[in-house]
């Protein structure tokens, strides 16, 4: 059993054969996806974040949104950029759209990703401190949301308050008790993902990955998830963590599908994701129901982890989406013994 959520990057673009032709387009269609892929079954809304780009960026008011319209579906991000974070203001957001949506935020953070622009997180008024990195501040402002999340009092209270105060230090409000069990770290590498196991955080290991042994793109995964999972095992907490991986699958069952995806690249390709860093990405999958249902069963990471999340191609409209998450839903998972 799994559970399957889909992951949209929220791409947004004036051309002629997009369906989301505006950020308003974007995220009102991502609000009505939401809803349907509760109604079809599916377990989880999940939206990239990206700055200075034509996607979703600002993910609080949309999570509070869809937490609204939903009943029971999680809503997460995957993942949100700590660089550009401020940790308390941050907790504040997030302890309000997890109140909105009765404790069903699952927030993807990490240190980010390859940007549209140089260093962007100094246009929000962030830098590294002397002696450190963006990627070190990153991890930084991590650690600080994850300790304000406990929900225990740090800030002395004024002895002159313009309302009364409880007794003794103050939190921050609103405090949504059991979100820090559920804040998920976005790893590239073995090493980070070893920390966020040690840590408590959940993981979030995407499509892509540092090139660390030469393997095949799922076999490396597959031994970051085991890396991860021996290292929480060894801090000593007390729950299970939870793991996701997200894949671009695409069940091939009308002229549509094969018209759009039936050209997809179907191995591993390696890149840089900056001048330094050799990364795997793995591939997609595209096939008829059969064959897919093969194709996934040989993926060791897939089968490592407990969340799938089935990155859509949001510019082709809510309908189009739909109708693929439907499919994995109907023609892949049962068999492979997801649902």
């Amino acid at each position: 059993m799994k559970k399957i959520g889909f992951l949209s990057f929220g791409h947004w673009s004036p051309g002629a054969h997009s369906q989301t032709r505006s950020a308003k387009d974007v995220l009102q269609q991502s609000i009505e996806l939401s809803v349907a892929a509760e109604e079809i079954g599916v377990d989880g809304a999940y939206f990239r974040v990206h700055h200075f780009a034509r996607q979703l960026a600002s993910p609080f008011p949309l999570l509070a949104a869809v937490g609204a319209r939903t009943k029971k579906i999680e809503i997460g991000t995957g993942v949100i950029d700590m660089r550009y974070e401020n940790p308390l203001y941050m907790a504040e957001d997030a302890g309000a759209a997890d109140l909105i949506s009765n404790g069903r935020l699952q927030l993807g953070i990490s240190r980010g990703s390859p940007e549209q622009v140089v260093d962007g997180w100094r246009y929000f008024g962030y830098q590294p401190k002397d002696g450190s990195d963006d990627a070190e501040m990153g991890r930084s402002n991590a650690e600080v949301f994850l300790e304000v999340l406990k929900g225990e009092g740090f800030a002395e209270p004024s002895p002159r308050p313009m309302f009364p105060n409880p007794p003794g230090l103050l939190r921050l409000e609103p405090h949504s008790e059991g979100l820090r069990d559920r804040i998920w770290w976005g790893a590239s590498s073995n090493a980070t993902a070893i920390w966020a196991g040690k840590l408590g955080m959940n993981l979030q290991s995407s499509t892509l990955k540092n090139d660390e042994t030469g393997e095949p793109f799922h076999v490396q995964q597959a031994a970051q998830i085991r890396a991860f999972r021996q290292a929480w095992k060894e801090a000593g907490h007390s729950r299970e963590p939870r793991v996701s991986v997200s894949r671009s699958i695409f069940a091939l069952v009308d002229d549509r599908d094969r018209a759009y995806f039936g050209g997809a690249k179907e191995s591993d390709s390696i890149g840089y994701i900056d001048p330094t860093t050799r990364a795997i990405f793995g591939r997609s999958y595209a096939a008829e129901p059969d064959a897919l249902i093969k194709e996934l069963a040989q993926d060791e990471a897939i089968a490592e982890a407990d969340t799938l999340l089935l990155t859509i191609p949001n510019q082709l409209g809510v309908d189009y989406n739909v109708h693929v998450l439907d499919c994995i839903l109907k023609h892949v998972a049962p068999e492979l013994g997801w649902r």
